[in-house]
């Protein structure tokens, strides 16, 4: 690239598709819990890149990783295996129910995976029937036609022309809703436990062990979606360990890399063995620097100091949360766990989440929206105190500068 290039938001509406509206900020590097943009301003980031930096930016254990991998070696073919990817998923199999893993590059890869095998598992075993995946309304599982198609928001998948069959929408946290639409056509049922997108909406326990019963009964698979929940986010290394609810699937991407691409499917030994040789792969999956990236990321998070230290901050952000709120009465409640937080706003700002987005940006902070009426939180988990009170001060004038407008 010539180094006169004048690289700016311009240029972005020059050369990219259009398919982004990104702000004019253009962020340059980062450290921790904070950022820098071209002119040198700060910004505190309560983002995360969508739940990504889980350990914030520039981690020096994850810089090393990736330094020294970079040393030996980038990519192999699928051909060949690596030491990175299988000392990754030994240490995912051993911390969770799972026994094997596929690696892929994204959510939407390992959500596609996942889906693919549960069909493939009730072709196996059952016949062509068997093909029908029940999903939830507000739900999102990544931008791939059939993943989008799974997705429950019609915005998303809409405009493409016929989408792939055998997909419904039952009601989230009504299990009523599901044993409606569950046959024993039924290949799978599709779930997060906390719905990120559809506006940080935790699911209930007894939803979950309901739907754990009902697939019991229809020989169907239970496919955990912990794409944004996973990797300690909600002090558990996954969330589906907060309900004591074991699903047969289960993906994970975004915090595993901390920013480097990376995604995963795990399951048990029965159902892998129905992705047999050529049923499915990925040129970059299971690549060497993302492996060595993302079992630093296990590594560093999985401890005990780090998953308390998640609990820890997510009762700060709450306390600060509620200081604001009791100033400014913006908020009907704040929902989620951990390092993934909603503040849902109430009737009189109601569909404004994104102006409290902009105020948050103008005041140096970082923040996200998750769907019209809810601001999201989902920082670094190990952003520290000071940065928690300070991007909280930051967030309050937003919040200040939204209702005075």
């Amino acid at each position: 690239m010539s180094t006169t290039m004048v690289v700016n938001r311009a240029l972005f509406d020059e050369v990219m598709v259009p398919n982004y509206a990104p702000a004019s900020v253009i962020p340059v590097r980062g450290q921790g819990s904070r950022v820098w943009d071209q002119n040198e301003r700060e910004y505190i980031d309560f983002a995360g890149g969508i739940a990504v930096s889980s350990l914030g930016h520039c981690h020096p254990a994850l810089v090393s990783a990736l330094k020294q991998q970079a040393d030996k070696l980038w990519h192999l073919s699928n051909v060949l295996t690596n030491e990175p990817a299988l000392r990754l998923a030994k240490k995912l199999v051993d911390a969770t129910f799972a026994d094997k893993v596929y690696f892929a590059n994204s959510g939407a890869e390992a959500n596609e995976a996942a889906f693919k095998l549960a069909r493939r598992w009730a072709l196996d075993k059952f016949g062509e029937h068997k093909q029908q995946i029940i999903s939830f309304g507000k739900s999102f599982h990544g931008r791939t036609f059939f993943t989008v198609t799974v997705g429950g928001q019609a915005s998303y998948s809409d405009g493409f022309g016929p989408k792939p069959g055998g997909v419904v929408h039952a009601e989230f946290n009504n299990l009523d809703s599901v044993k409606a639409l569950i046959s024993d056509n039924t290949c799978a049922i599709v779930v997060e436990p906390i719905q990120g997108e559809g506006g940080i909406i935790p699911a209930e326990p007894a939803f979950l062990q309901g739907l754990r019963e009902l697939c019991d009964q229809h020989n169907a698979l239970l496919v955990f979606d912990e794409v944004q929940t996973g990797v300690g986010r909600t002090g558990k290394l996954y969330a589906y360990m907060n309900y004591g609810v074991t699903p047969d699937i289960l993906t994970t991407a975004k915090s595993l890399g901390g920013g480097f691409p990376i995604g995963a499917m795990l399951t048990s030994n029965p159902i892998a063995s129905h992705l047999k040789v050529g049923t499915h792969g990925s040129t970059y999956g299971g690549n060497p620097l993302a492996c060595a990236v993302a079992e630093a990321v296990i590594d560093t998070i999985n401890t005990p100091e780090v998953l308390a230290g998640v609990l820890q901050n997510e009762q700060l952000f709450r306390e600060c949360l509620a200081e604001v709120n009791n100033q400014y009465q913006v908020f009907t409640e704040v929902r989620g766990q951990g390092m993934l937080l909603g503040a849902v706003l109430n009737e009189k700002y109601r569909g404004r989440a994104r102006d409290f987005f902009l105020a948050a940006a103008d005041q140096g902070l970082m923040a996200l929206v998750a769907g019209p009426d809810v601001i999201r939180f989902a920082p670094s988990l190990v952003i520290t105190e000071r940065d928690i009170r300070e991007g909280m001060q930051r967030f309050a004038a937003a919040v200040k500068q939204v209702v005075e407008a």
